[in-house]
């Protein structure tokens, strides 16, 4: 009895002292434990989503030299320098996809305290908690923690961006203005929806901090002509799909289509199930209403500068906005709609709690439903025909085969085989397949082409495919694997008009077969095959058209 009661003052103390600890540092427990479940989900289903053609594009670049990265990106392809940057270190250190993935997955995470920084300064603690809560629990951020691209690296710098932003205009120093300046031209460098951070904080300190206005002005002036690389990078794959302000592609599709695509962004960003995302905007709209000043205006700018630039901007056919791109909007919409159920909640704290539980549970359904694989990991049939397919691909194929668009495939080959051909001609960019063909050496290798039946674009997608020869008898092999057909040519096809001729009867099969991209690629391939015929304009000027 003695040694318990003299032990009871130590326990009692304890308990007080673990308990002044947690009230102290409520907030980064909270946000650490949503970061934390956040990243065991995304390690966990790092790999459920199966390979897709953009993270082989990416790491196939990244094979090369690091010269031969940045000459592919700023000349020939443009977009994300960065992105490019990184699968060429993930490549060269032999990681693979895995490794690629686990890029975007650690650069997701990171980004979630920063949410509840933003959060924290633009509103309050409760609101960037449920703020950090709401975006690890949104379909945009689960979907690409793990998909190896651009889109969480980028995240994560445009929000690193707008802290740096409002750290420099509070501190007013050079120092500060200079971080600023570093990180945004980062987060240009990651994406090319990077402009439209700049432009819209441009926007925001011309409407909202115009006593920092002289000081901005020459930050943002060095950081426009420091960032000239990477705009010229933009515009090379603005080029290529004939995006911009004039040109001769179509336009959104007026303002009903940007409302459309709006509300499909929100959708994503919460739930895209109409009612809860009625509910969920009324919150936001709430939300804009209570904040200070200062956040609406900020908002009304993050979201403004985008809708104005797709009212301005002329897209090419081929070119579509999606959700992913307006990323960096999710953490401000997060933070209205948090303030907004606060707001709804003021009169019964205990219920913003259940209210935030009940919108993640939906978060995530939608996120269920929007990318089962995500969730359910690809079926094992098509797990078990894949690995046999690139097993086939590795132990059979030389290093001069020409492979055909950025087949998922060929990662997986390529990964069993580092010694697995690396020359791909592009799917969708005639220029750029004609290029691409014509800097090879001579005689060219057999060519490659790949049918997937399972993928979602094709008219019925399913697990099994026809073994379907392109004929003319003795000019292909063909070999079924679940759902996907390796096509390759018996013999090297030598030169540049065998070869489109022979990509045209495989597309041709494609066709008879429902897959859903073989028109695209068929007209690829015809209007190469025009120029190289003498019937259509030179590469010199596809190019130029192009621009």
């Amino acid at each position: 009895m003695t040694e318990h009661a003299d032990s009871s003052p130590h326990s009692t103390s304890s308990v007080a002292a673990a308990r002044a600890f947690v009230t102290t540092h409520a907030f980064w427990l909270t946000v650490g434990a949503i970061s934390l479940a956040a990243g065991v989900f995304l390690t966990h289903q790092l790999m459920a989503w199966p390979p897709h053609e953009d993270e082989t594009l990416a790491l196939f670049v990244g094979r090369d030299s690091l010269a031969g990265v940045i000459e592919h990106v700023t000349r020939e392809r443009g977009g994300a320098p960065l992105h490019f940057l990184f699968a060429w270190a993930v490549a060269h250190l032999g990681f693979g996809l895995g490794g690629m993935r686990l890029v975007s997955a650690s650069f997701a995470v990171a980004s979630l305290p920063l949410v509840a920084l933003l959060g924290r300064r633009l509103a309050d603690r409760r609101s960037a908690v449920i703020a950090t809560a709401l975006v690890a629990a949104s379909w945009v951020f689960l979907f690409h923690g793990v998909y190896a691209r651009m889109y969480s690296l980028f995240l994560f710098l445009s929000l690193l961006s707008f802290l740096m932003l409002l750290r420099a205009l509070d501190r007013r120093r050079r120092g500060a203005w200079a971080g600023w300046g570093a990180v945004l031209l980062l987060g240009v460098a990651a994406h090319p929806y990077g402009a439209l951070v700049f432009a819209a904080q441009a926007v925001f300190v011309v409407l909202a901090r115009r006593d920092q206005i002289r000081k901005a002005a020459v930050a943002f002036v060095l950081v426009g002509l420091a960032g000239t690389p990477f705009w010229i990078t933009d515009l090379v794959l603005a080029n290529r799909f004939d995006v911009g302000v004039g040109g001769r592609g179509g336009r959104l599709g007026g303002p009903w289509a940007i409302v459309t695509y709006l509300w499909q962004t929100a959708g994503d960003f919460s739930s895209g199930r109409w009612p809860v995302l009625v509910v969920v905007l009324v919150l936001g709209l709430v939300g804009l209403i209570v904040v200070r000043n200062e956040t609406r205006a900020l908002v009304l700018c993050v979201v403004g500068v985008p809708v104005a630039a797709f009212l301005a901007a002329r897209l090419g056919g081929s070119t579509s906005p999606e959700s992913r791109h307006l990323i960096f909007v999710l953490p401000f919409f997060a933070i209205v709609v948090s303030a907004g159920i606060l707001r709804a909640t003021r009169r019964a704290p205990a219920a913003a709690i259940a209210l935030t539980a009940v919108l993640v549970v939906l978060e995530v359904g939608w996120a269920w439903n929007r990318t089962p694989q995500l969730f359910e990991w690809e079926p094992k049939k098509r797990q078990a025909t894949r690995a046999q397919a690139e097993e086939y691909l590795a132990t059979t194929s030389r290093p001069d085969d020409i492979l055909f668009g950025y087949e998922s495939l060929y990662l997986g080959a390529w990964e069993r085989n580092s010694g697995f051909p690396d020359v791909v001609v592009p799917r969708a960019d005639s220029v750029l397949a004609l290029r691409t063909i014509r800097q090879e050496r001579r005689p060219l290798g057999r060519g490659i082409w790949v049918l997937d039946a399972s993928e979602r674009n094709n008219l019925k997608p399913r697990l099994e495919i026809e073994n379907r020869d392109p004929g003319p008898p003795g000019t292909f092999e063909t070999k079924a694997f679940g759902p996907f057909l390796v096509i390759r040519t018996i013999r090297p096809v030598a030169n540049d008009r065998a070869y489109f001729a022979a990509a045209a009867r495989a597309m041709l099969v494609g066709r008879s077969l429902g897959i859903g991209d073989a028109d695209v690629n068929l007209q690829t391939i015809e209007r190469a095959d025009r120029v190289l015929r003498g019937y259509g304009p030179s590469l010199r000027l596809l190019s130029d058209t192009s621009r």
